[in-house]
């Protein structure tokens, strides 16, 4: 198989296996904002139940540094590849679990507790997921293209987003004795078909070359978490702080927002739903374009200072549009704030992937990725339901928001000063091409089921 259809391949099987797994990650999400407080907490009235509800919501971001951790190690170890089809049946499993969990009116406290313990393996499922999905991807990818197809792993998530918000979108048109009884429980179900589907090409993804050439020399690291905290603490704390908008901005808008304008402002369910779609159209539209203007612009800093900038305006527009309670000027709102942080959420992961050595690059992305999530982005609902309901303003929340916002650009600014190691990667992977002009090493390391190295 040539590299250019394998790394083709490597880029679509990222893009499919992120998709579901972000399918299952925000439908919890959106159901959290909808259902999940009369469902699992009925006895906790009005705001507090919405609380608690996004509370449950943030224990899935708590637990996706473990994931990073236990997964990063396999995947740094042993392989991207089959890390990524364990962490689909984790969170596949989890999810439809939740889909089959009975609500507190039939088991009473029982239910919020297996709620929050299924949240936790998702969680977990997700911390293993996503840098795997990035580095099979940017691993395969043609030189100085890695960026570009890193991005197949972050359109991911707006297209689960999407397909949650159409879920919810179709079933919220439902009686509500019906969506709290039975019809929010679909889209957990349909997990488990879509589970099927992404095993299915993910399977046919050859391993990256760049950690088959580890395994292959035996330079893979023993323990790779204390690799990464011992000789990279700087690059972590970095890589977390840039992160944060990348993440934030989405739940700003599709979670809190959600909650914010359907509860306190009188949107309709399904009209503030259709905005949140409409935004993530656009998001599928435009995020790719950040990758590819990241990667053709001279100087990549300026790119995500220009790609990032426009937030500062744009957010805080967004909540002031929404506030108004006019349908078509949310809408505006939400769907042009949108596109500073997608771009830049393009170029985010092969930007983070170049900053780490191979030998513990799933790890240490997966690190900064989920801990970010876990201290920033998951709290994202929370904080911004605390501050709303604390202050009784929605401008303490814009303050907040472009925290993020300026906390993102000052931190990928200077982790773009760090050594790019992909480029050493690529030059490693010409020179294995120049010695093997044939390619029969290649294909065996590359595909273990072709007699070549055994990956664990």
């Amino acid at each position: 198989m040539s590299s250019a259809r394998t790394a083709n391949r490597a880029g679509v099987g990222a893009f499919i296996g992120s998709t579901i797994e972000w399918f299952d990650f925000y439908i919890y999400g959106t159901a959290s904002a909808l259902v999940f407080d009369k469902v699992f907490f009925p006895e906790l009235d009005g705001a507090l139940g919405t609380l608690v509800a996004f509370a449950t919501f943030w224990v899935g971001f708590l637990a996706r540094p473990i994931g990073g951790i236990v997964f990063g190690h396999i995947g740094d170890r042993l392989g991207r590849k089959k890390t990524l089809v364990i962490t689909l049946l984790m969170m596949g499993v989890a999810t439809t679990a939740i889909g089959l969990l009975p609500g507190y009116a039939q088991i009473g406290v029982w239910a919020p507790i297996l709620l929050v313990c299924i949240r936790m393996v998702q969680g977990i499922g997700l911390g293993g997921e996503w840098g795997g999905s990035v580095l099979i991807a940017s691993e395969h990818a043609p030189k100085g293209k890695s960026i570009l197809y890193g991005a197949f792993a972050q359109q991911g998530s707006p297209v689960g987003n999407t397909l949650s918000t159409v879920c919810f979108l179709l079933i919220s048109r439902l009686p509500e004795p019906d969506m709290l009884s039975w019809g929010w429980r679909i889209p957990f179900l349909a997990s488990a078909a879509l589970v099927v589907v992404g095993l299915f090409i993910r399977l046919r993804v050859t391993e990256s070359p760049a950690m088959a050439r580890l395994i292959e020399s035996k330079r893979t690291a023993k323990l790779p978490v204390w690799e990464v905290v011992r000789s990279h603490p700087g690059l972590l704390a970095l890589g977390i702080g840039a992160c944060t908008i990348g993440l934030s901005a989405t739940y700003f808008k599709s979670t809190f927002a959600l909650a914010w304008a359907t509860g306190d402002l009188g949107f309709a369910k399904t009209d503030f739903l259709t905005i949140i779609l409409v935004a993530n159209i656009a998001q599928i539209v435009v995020q790719p374009f950040g990758a590819v203007i990241a990667t053709r612009m001279r100087s990549l800093s300026r790119a995500v200072t220009l790609m990032l900038l426009p937030e500062v305006v744009l957010l805080p527009l967004m909540f002031l549009l929404i506030a108004t309670g006019n349908y078509w000027l949310a809408m505006a709102g939400v769907a042009v704030a949108t596109v500073p942080h997608c771009l830049y959420y393009a170029a985010m992961a092969g930007i983070l992937a170049g900053r780490f050595p191979a030998e513990v690059r799933y790890t240490g992305l997966s690190l900064c990725y989920q801990l970010c999530g876990t201290l920033l982005g998951g709290t994202t609902p929370v904080v911004g339901q605390f501050l709303l309901s604390a202050s009784g303003s929605i401008n303490v929340v814009i303050a907040y928001a472009l925290f993020q916002v300026l906390l993102t650009l000052g931190c990928v600014l200077a982790l773009l000063r760090r050594p790019d190691h992909d480029e050493r990667s690529h030059e490693e992977r010409s020179h294995d091409e120049r010695e093997n002009p044939g390619g029969e090493r290649d294909r065996s390391t590359l595909d273990p089921a072709a007699g070549g190295v055994q990956l664990g």
